[in-house]
């Protein structure tokens, strides 16, 4: 099971949208030098269809994406609740709203990019820097229509 350690409205996570970023718990990765060392824990509240419904009434109509920060450690129950957000969604907003997934993972999870609207692979890279570095290892990418478009950060700050 997924578990929810927080989550916030954000503007940069990903370019042009309004985010509602849920913070994922018991992240496998390990990154050296993470900025949220706190959610390799065993913390929060399961993340369940409920938990999404209650936050998309709320915050339905103020973000236009939502983004799943982490869930490594299962996967398919992230693709899952992004199938939830999407059709759910059409309940709360009468425009779509979008699907986000940071993955801590180098590749991306089959099945991924048919759910998904953006998806962030790759382990933080203390030496190499986050998405808005040059050098970083991490790709961001924009999916429309099965395609997927690298979308470069460091060009968008």
């Amino acid at each position: 099971m997924l578990k929810c350690h927080n989550y916030d409205i954000v503007f940069q996570e990903i370019p042009n949208e309004t985010t509602l970023a849920i913070n994922i718990a018991n992240c496998p990765n390990r990154c050296v030098g993470c900025h949220s060392p706190h959610l390799q824990q065993d913390i929060g509240e399961d993340l369940t269809e409920s938990v999404l419904s209650s936050l998309l009434k709320k915050y339905g109509n103020s973000v236009t994406c939502v983004c799943f920060m982490g869930g490594d450690n299962a996967p398919e129950e992230v693709l899952n609740l992004a199938k939830f957000v999407r059709c759910e969604a059409k309940k709360f907003s009468p425009l779509p709203l979008k699907t986000a997934w940071y993955s801590g993972c180098s590749t991306i999870f089959e099945g991924a990019q048919k759910n998904f609207d953006y998806i962030k692979i790759g382990a933080y890279t203390e030496r190499l820097g986050g998405l808005n570095s040059p050098a970083t290892n991490q790709k961001l990418y924009r999916i429309e229509n099965g395609k997927m478009t690298e979308i470069h950060l460091s060009c968008h700050l």
